[in-house]
């Protein structure tokens, strides 16, 4: 047989092969990658960028020197899960469930012992990105719901691993079990067993297991030359804080600033390898925190930079959040984007950016940033509505604020803090006086029902005569006005007899008379708590040998203080 007969013909269709199939690898990875960071509880000021003296994140600053900084920015509540159900269904959580109507206005997530958890008939943007061929990974904390019905794998990832809840502990499993982490649909090991975080040090190796696990995700979808969607969310800074042994105590602020520091070098990490892999003009990140800084843990804290109180408020600090866009080749290198948004515009940008469509069978309340980061082009229609709970409590449009109902701290707390004060008093001693005999009674018959974890203080070292309320407050007849731009700290209300105020005040109430018009709340998942849901036998537990016997259901109202 001629040889060249055969060899010529089979070389060909070799060629054919490889050149198709590279049109299609080519194909897919054209598709734009979509990153989004989502940090927990850290502040807008935590970041050398917004201003933070100890300027100890030069791989975040160095973003947005790449990107854009967008200061006007928001999470879609002032607590970790409605903020991250906001986030993934592009709704408000007053929409997609995630709230309680309980007491009136007050926050609410997803502990342990919640019954509810993400509803079947939301649709998360992981599901919508699988229609144009996108592989998703959630890395970090889920917390939108963890019985078997509600983890990431039913709702649209294809890989998980981190937690379905936040690292608190440790607990004694006879009452409480200690959190699982998962790897895709099992549990493979609990904090503070298989995944040691030191409780006096605060040593642990969690970070570090979270960025590897991004770097390897990234690496892998490139080599498949599939279009990919990560959601890297960490939960180093919220407390229980910690951080790996080489970044314990490099900080200025201590076991927080060291938390930040290890996040910060994680993410130049990640940035670092779409470069090298020559992906970086193809991929779109953006860096953001769940809520404003728990600066009620004080040092264990972040900051929220010029902002009124912090993280449970929905003053500035409790909501404005550290943002960054990063897209080289597409983001003009160091624009500061002063476009109103929020975390829920990140649903419908990536959807846009996949050439998909939102749903149109429901009210979705993310817009499309592409036009302002790409093109500079200012929504100045865009208005944020700040809800707490079931309630919903100031309106935001162009640089004016409206506050329809104040509360910074409960009645509980303010007691509280007032006797303790009392009691440290050393200038003036304690008179028995009937007063203070009734606010003693009055403080012991609220405090004894919860811990003394429950009584603290949103807004320390702030007070704001007219404007921070230990009781909430209804303005809704004369909201309290305030120029952002002006008066960024809320500290001076505009006038109600002002001009000013005559003439912004109709159009923020239009704005809330048209939101309500179409507001249908949806069902509340945050209403039943119940010990028999806890983590006792999570999927995966019987290969471990670590399922353990679950108690009796007994649901009830849960109790949300705040």
């Amino acid at each position: 047989m001629d040889q060249r007969r055969w060899k010529a013909p089979l070389w060909s269709f070799v060629i054919v092969v490889h050149m198709l199939s590279m049109e299609i690898q080519s194909t897919a990875t054209n598709t734009p990658n979509v990153i989004v960071m989502v940090m927990d509880d850290m502040g807008w000021g935590d970041l050398g960028v917004f201003g933070h003296p100890s300027k100890e994140t030069p791989n975040l600053d160095k973003m947005a020197a790449e990107g854009a900084l967008l200061p006007d920015f928001y999470s879609g509540n002032p607590l970790c899960s409605p903020s991250r159900a906001s986030f993934l269904t592009g709704r408000l959580p007053i929409r997609n469930g995630f709230y309680s109507d309980n007491a009136h206005a007050r926050n609410a997530y997803t502990p342990q012992n919640i019954v509810g958890g993400i509803p079947e008939c939301e649709i998360l943007l992981p599901e919508i990105l699988k229609k144009a061929g996108y592989r998703s990974k959630i890395i970090g904390k889920w917390h939108l719901g963890h019985r078997e019905q509600f983890l990431p794998l039913k709702h649209g990832f294809d890989e998980f691993y981190g937690s379905t809840n936040c690292h608190f502990g440790p607990y004694d499993d006879k009452e409480t079990p200690n959190i699982p982490v998962f790897r895709n649909g099992e549990m493979i090991g609990r904090y503070y067993e298989e995944f040691e975080i030191n409780q006096k040090t605060g040593e642990s190796n969690m970070t570090q297991l979270y960025i590897e696990e991004g770097l390897k995700f990234i690496q892998e979808q490139n080599s498949a030359g599939k279009p990919f969607f990560l959601y890297w969310t960490p939960d180093a800074t919220h407390t229980p804080l910690y951080a790996s042994k080489d970044f314990l105590g490099n900080s200025q602020r201590g076991l927080y600033g060291d938390a930040v520091m290890e996040l910060d070098s994680g993410v130049g990490r990640i940035l670092a390898l779409l470069k090298d892999l020559k992906i970086d003009n193809n991929t779109l990140v953006f860096f953001i925190s769940d809520n404003g800084a728990a600066t009620y843990e004080k040092e264990n804290g972040g900051s929220t930079g010029p902002f009124l109180c912090g993280k449970q408020t929905t003053f500035e600090g409790g909501m404005r959040e550290p943002t960054i866009a990063w897209w080289p080749g597409k983001i003009q290198p160091g624009l500061i984007l002063h476009q109103l948004g929020s975390i829920m515009d990140l649903f419908t940008t990536a959807i846009k950016l996949a050439g998909l469509e939102v749903p149109q069978d429901r009210i979705i309340d993310g817009t499309n940033l592409l036009p302002a980061l790409l093109k500079q082009e200012i929504n100045t229609s865009k208005s944020i509505f700040y809800y707490r709970g079931n309630e919903l409590m100031a309106v935001r449009q162009g640089l004016y604020k409206a506050h329809l109902w104040t509360w910074t701290n409960s009645i509980q707390e303010f007691i509280h803090q007032f006797i303790e004060k009392m009691i440290k008093s050393e200038t003036k001693p304690i008179i028995p006086t009937p007063k203070s005999f009734e606010v003693l009674s009055f403080r012991r018959q609220f405090v004894k029902i919860s811990d003394d974890s429950d009584n603290v203080n949103f807004c320390p070292g702030e007070n704001v005569t007219g404007v921070m309320s230990h009781q909430q407050v209804n303005h809704t007849d004369s909201p309290l006005l305030f120029n952002l731009g002006l008066d960024p700290g809320e500290k001076y209300p505009i006038s109600n007899t002002s001009a000013v105020y005559k003439s912004v005040m109709p159009g923020l109430q239009a704005v809330v008379q048209e939101h309500k018009k179409l507001l249908v709340p949806g069902t509340p998942q945050l209403n039943l708590c119940d010990r028999a849901v806890e983590h006792w036998a999570p999927p995966g537990c019987e290969k471990l040998h670590k399922c353990l016997p679950v108690p009796k259901s007994k649901p009830v109202k849960c109790v949300w203080p705040h």
